[in-house]
């Protein structure tokens, strides 16, 4: 059984959305529900996330994006995104989650994570906030694992949304490799097939755009037989994900058709093409509470080994 931790604070909880907002606190309830009903809850390490510090934010967004985070007490950053006056406090511990996995790794207490956050991070650019993201909890996670000794880091991202921020913020860097399999055209945009990276960067970031509709299948190719190749040749220090369970079949703001065994599948893959280094999971997206509650179990059955 592999060293596992489930980093969790009550903190995300007061991130609090207008009605009808689906990235709710229900989202995490649902999970450490089910979690607790389970044979895992004892098996886990259960960890607190630390606050991250300014310097570590401000290692993937502008001091004056910060700055605007910081002041607003309530109010929408984009037509999807609300703030309201403890969601800037949540952001940080969010951020902080990453830290604290990674800070344990390296110190050799866990070998693997799951960090049960929001807001979630993917979407968050260098100067915005946008798509229910604040700060970008996994870039956060990649140059604080630089700091300490992590010189090369993968990024995999499946939620059914491509991670515009994160591609975005390293998209010139050869020392992060961001790898993406999402439903495209779809929000945001980005994450076409020809986003390869740029400068130095360019070779090291790798999306698959997957059709309306796709599911299992498309997703064992994705992860089964393209990525284990592309950590291979990488060879990276480290393994981030951002764990996105809107790819479920059940999810109501998408359209990729996946299942419980698809979700398996591609967690157990990115395990076995990760399996000497440590691997950290961070939350971003999943809307079917049901389907988030059990995918999350899914992920820390794989995790636990």
């Amino acid at each position: 059984m592999e060293k596992t931790a489930f980093i969790y604070d009550d903190i995300y909880l007061k991130h609090e959305m207008p009605p009808y907002h689906p990235e709710s606190t229900f989202r995490l309830e649902a999970i450490t529900d089910n979690l607790k009903k389970s044979d895992m809850w004892n098996l886990l390490i259960h960890l607190k996330p630390v606050k991250a510090d300014i310097n570590d934010i401000e290692a993937v967004h502008t001091k004056s994006y910060i700055e605007k985070t910081q002041k607003m007490t309530s109010g929408y950053l984009d037509p999807d995104t609300f703030m309201c006056e403890d969601t800037y406090e949540a952001s940080l511990y969010a951020a902080g989650a990453m830290i604290t996995a990674i800070d344990h790794c390296k110190s050799g207490v866990i070998e693997r994570a799951f960090c049960a956050v929001r807001p979630p991070g993917h979407h968050a650019e260098k100067d915005r906030g946008m798509g229910f993201c604040i700060f970008n909890n996994v870039a956060v996670g990649a140059r604080y694992a630089q700091k300490l000794g992590y010189r090369k880091v993968f990024i995999a991202d499946f939620d059914v949304h491509h991670g515009n921020g994160t591609q975005h913020i390293f998209y010139d860097d050869d020392s992060v490799f961001y790898f993406s399999a999402h439903q495209y055209p779809h929000y945001p945009g980005t994450g076409a097939e020809t986003e390869k990276g740029r400068g130095l960067g360019k070779g090291f970031t790798y999306n698959i755009p997957l059709s309306q509709g796709s599911g299992d299948k498309e997703m064992l190719n994705a992860y089964g037989v393209v990525l284990p190749k592309l950590i291979k040749d990488y060879s990276p220090d480290i393994m981030l994900v951002s764990a996105g369970y809107d790819i479920h079949e059940k999810d109501p703001l998408a359209g990729l058709r996946v299942s419980n065994n698809g979700v398996t599948s591609i967690v157990k893959n990115i395990i076995d093409a990760s399996s000497d280094i440590p691997i950290i999971f961070t939350l971003e997206g999943g809307y079917s509470l049901e389907a988030l509650a059990g995918s999350v179990l899914i992920t820390l059955r794989e995790l636990l080994g």
